[in-house]
């Protein structure tokens, strides 16, 4: 069965912990339909439910939607189980994306093709199954200041109620994550703005699959996620 190992980060470092601060360790997902593609996830928290997002198979606009129901990730729960993706960029990247909810939007991003310095937004359109880029957003919104070695194929957004956050893994690092967020007076996410600026990733478990991240943000924790192996 798959699941997702949860950490937490801790307040006063600069560490997330694999199981700190009272968060289940590790938590299954159930109920997938068959062409899952569990490469491509994101997760969010929206105050009521905690969601998960997976790509279905090897399309590029449609999702299954999971929601934690108290123990584990099900599939459809309290969730609109499918949704579609519509007005997609000609160049945007598909092979991985983030999401997160702001307190008044559901929203969706995927960096430009060859370039991570650019994201693409998307929002979820009330009473609908669909997001559609550009949607009640900022259609293209720049990343700057990202060290050289910034790991784009694994990173993750969330918003904390203040603050709208981006991370990175370092590439060729299991251990390092960067840390940046959106500045308003710039209109882009800006590494170490109002941010730590280095994250380190403590206690990881040996079935933790390496190659992707989700974040979220919810009952006063910052959570990170790994799926197993």
């Amino acid at each position: 069965m798959s699941s997702v190992n949860q950490f937490a980060y801790v307040p006063g470092t600069n560490n997330y912990v694999w199981g700190a601060e009272n968060t289940i360790p590790n938590i299954p997902i159930t109920g997938a339909p068959a062409d899952t593609n569990f490469s491509r996830f994101a997760m969010l928290n929206d105050g009521a439910t905690y969601r998960m997002y997976f790509f279905k198979g090897s399309t590029n606009n449609t999702l299954y939607q999971f929601g934690f129901n108290g123990s584990s990730y099900d599939f459809g729960y309290n969730s609109i189980p499918e949704l579609t993706l519509t007005n997609i960029p000609s160049d945007a990247d598909m092979s991985s994306f983030a999401m997160l909810y702001d307190g008044a939007s559901y929203r969706l991003y995927v960096k430009q093709l060859g370039n991570a310095e650019l994201l693409y937004q998307a929002a979820y359109i009330p009473n609908s199954t669909e997001y559609q880029f550009g949607y009640n957003s900022i259609p293209q919104i720049p990343v700057t200041g990202f060290p050289s070695d910034a790991d784009w194929s694994r990173w993750s957004m969330l918003y904390d109620g203040a603050a709208y956050r981006i991370y990175s893994m370092q590439l060729g690092s299991n251990t390092t994550l960067y840390q940046g967020s959106y500045n308003s007076a710039d209109n882009a996410y800006e590494y170490n703005f109002n941010s730590i600026p280095v994250l380190n990733i403590v206690g990881t478990p040996a079935n933790s699959d390496l190659a992707q991240i989700a974040m979220l943000y919810g009952e006063n924790l910052y959570h990170l996620y790994f799926q197993t192996l």
